[in-house]
């Protein structure tokens, strides 16, 4: 997470102007304003034209118009922006772009600022001026829009940067646009990225997998949309070629007190009643629609975690015998087995509840998978649309959330529309069942084959022995995913820790003998009912490609654990005041682990739920994609913790 500064003067004048007192310069008359706008802009076919466009363009009401203002105008604009106007990067689970000041208050900067931004701040003056915004209100059928409440930054997205989707719903704004300030003589081409994707979805709140329409950004060109909540899902695209997409982004408020279109009480009902991206991400109505469903977690049998309880005895300390090693080492690499490697790893663990292993697999084993995963990406066509996934691989769903492919041992479904969702969450619960799904995907020696072996070992008895070993935790339900994030398209979102709500009736037991088992769990001190708040985590990164070309993050695919902002900490984060901003720390000191996408490695977590975690967007220019296999466990934990 890059920490952001700024240095430059304007910088530091923008922050310092919400106390200054706002300029006496007048504003300019309306026929000044009209005459630095397309004068088509002002003709009333044209507008009702725009209108119409508006009202039926899919997936939602957005429109566009070229050119909006005097070229000569922003010509200057683009160039004040470059000499005058200082950027820093910025990177967290969602975007990656280079960032500008907030340019709402330019109407209180000093003159000395002002004379040397004057095209910017005229700019901003005829963007808010009443009679555009009264044109953007008509076509867009939105309402009245505010001219007092300013809001605008700059962005450029140069090579490798991205926003990845949400709906804009944040606070009042009521309309969203961009205008575009690429190089003003040169043609952006479409294969250059950049540009903004619009997301159709499948029920409110919940995008499609794949963009349905897309705005390829020129110089002059402004496009923009009434912020629907739950509809209005886009993105900006990566950009994938050495080349600066500049742009302005602004929003266009609800009329704010004294002003025309005024209503007493409507922005407060708007942010009660619609709720944020981020909001959307932490709703529980919302997770019946994710998949894969994280905290459905299956029991262990209960016989099997009996059996790990009786072999543990006081402490959780498990002895693993010279048969558990013997089936161990047909998989894992013997630095891992031996006894001093496992005291070492014991100690690593409960210090500081983290391992990374290097070299995980033996090599026999690593080899003939690393040369599988390499022919795949070479030989075999990577699906990229959603419909073109074909089973044993699932698309991780929703979109605003994470993307990705998956294989979870469960039957295969797709989702278009509300009756396939309703369909899934009727379908009742299943267990993974990898051997059934190694032989419906009918093909032997492939990479899948190999995956799913791998799977059912991490299922195993054996293996629930080693990390029960390994941590002094007994693992008493599972999730085991493999899974594959392609370039220029997968990731997922900073969340918490998934804690399984947990249910007895779930375990693999007749109705006749449950409440006898409910009677044997009664009798424990440690039931399967009494859960800390705590999850086991552990990722088995089988990323082929040159460790070097990952290892700064230049390219993304890292997995990130870090610790989530505190209740007192967002109350005085001044940017979360109305859910906008995605919480973030700039400062790095809340990182616990950025564990680039390597080979053979496997790291193993103990996540409560003050700890995110996320897998950063994989660039376009990645040399391939991100493989691993992922594994969650819910786990007993000792209550003494001087026992632990």
């Amino acid at each position: 997470m890059t920490k952001a500064k700024r240095s430059n003067k304007s910088e530091k004048s923008l922050q310092q102007s919400k106390d200054a007192k706002p300029s006496k310069k007048q504003a300019l008359p309306e026929d000044k304003v009209k005459s630095l706008f397309n004068s088509k802009i002002w003709d009333t076919e044209f507008q009702q034209n725009l209108q119409n466009q508006i009202a039926t363009a899919k997936p939602y009401n957005w429109g566009s118009i070229t050119p909006l203002v005097d070229d000569d105008l922003l010509r200057k604009v683009r160039k004040e922006i470059e000499t005058e106007i200082h950027f820093t990067n910025k990177e967290t689970d969602i975007y990656k772009v280079n960032q500008s000041g907030d340019l709402a208050n330019l109407s209180g900067l000093d003159w000395n600022d002002l004379s040397r931004l004057p095209s910017l701040f005229k700019l901003r003056e005829i963007l808010y001026s009443d009679v555009y915004r009264e044109v953007i209100a008509k076509v867009c059928q939105c309402g009245p829009l505010s001219g007092v409440k300013t809001d605008m930054s700059i962005n450029t997205y140069d090579k490798g940067c991205h926003l990845l989707i949400h709906d804009d719903v944040i606070g009042s704004r009521r309309v969203s646009f961009i205008l575009y300030l690429p190089d003003p003589d040169k043609t952006w081409k479409e294969h250059y990225g950049g540009s903004l994707q619009l997301f159709d979805s499948v029920v409110p709140n919940v995008p499609c997998s794949d963009p349905c329409a897309k705005f390829v950004p020129q110089f002059n060109s402004i496009a923009f949309f009434a912020v629907q909540p739950g509809f209005s899902f886009h993105e900006v695209e990566e950009v994938k070629v050495d080349k600066h997409r500049l742009s302005i982004q602004g929003w266009y408020h609800i009329p704010q007190f004294g002003e025309k279109g005024y209503i007493k009480g409507e922005e407060q009902e708007w942010v009660k009643t619609n709720t944020s991206t981020l909001a959307q991400l932490e709703s529980k109505t919302l997770k019946d629609y994710e998949f894969p469903k994280l905290t459905e977690r299956e029991l262990i049998p209960y016989h099997k975690v009996k059996h790990l309880e009786e072999m543990a005895g006081e402490g959780n300390s498990i002895t693993l015998t010279r048969e558990d090693l013997d089936k161990l080492s047909k998989y894992i690499s013997p630095q891992h087995l031996s006894v001093a490697g496992v005291k070492s790893l014991q100690e690593k663990f409960l210090e500081s509840s983290i391992l990374n292993m290097e070299d995980f697999l033996k090599p026999e084993i690593s080899d003939v998978l690393r040369e599988q995963i390499r022919d795949t990406e070479l030989e075999k066509e990577c699906p990229y649309s959603y419909d073109d996934v074909k089973f044993p691989w699932k698309t991780a769903f929703p979109t605003h959330k994470w993307r990705y492919l998956y294989i979870d041992g469960k039957t295969d479904f797709k989702i278009h529309n509300g009756e396939d969702l309703d369909n899934s969450l009727n379908s009742g619960d299943e267990s993974s069942n990898f051997q059934l799904t190694k032989y419906a995907n009918g093909e032997s020696n492939c990479v899948e084959t190999e995956l799913i072996d791998l799977a059912v070992f991490f299922q195993s008895l054996v293996f629930q022995k080693y990390i029960a070993n390994l941590t002094c935790l007994i693992p008493i339900s599972e999730q085991i995913l493999i899974r594959r994030f392609r370039p220029g398209k997968d990731y997922t979102l900073a969340t918490t820790s998934p804690i399984s709500p947990y249910d007895l009736s779930r375990s693999e037991t007749s109705a006749m003998d449950l409440e006898e088992e409910r009677e044997k769990v009664a009798d424990k001190s440690k039931s399967f009912e009494f859960l800390k708040e705590a999850l086991l985590e552990a990722t088995l990164c089988l990323t082929p490609s040159n460790y070097k070309t990952w290892e700064n993050g230049e390219v993304g695919g890292y997995q990130l654990y870090m610790m989530n902002q505190t209740k007192d900490q967002v109350k005085n984060n001044k940017d979360l005041d109305d859910a906008s901003v995605y919480k973030k720390d700039d400062s790095g000191d809340a990182v616990l682990i950025n564990k680039p996408a390597a080979w053979n490695t496997f790291t193993l977590v103990l996540r409560d739920e003050n700890v995110l975690e996320f897998i950063k967007y994989v660039s376009a220019n990645a040399s391939g994609s991100r493989w691993d296999i992922n594994a969650k466990w819910d786990v007993e934990i000792e209550e003494d913790e001087d026992k632990q």
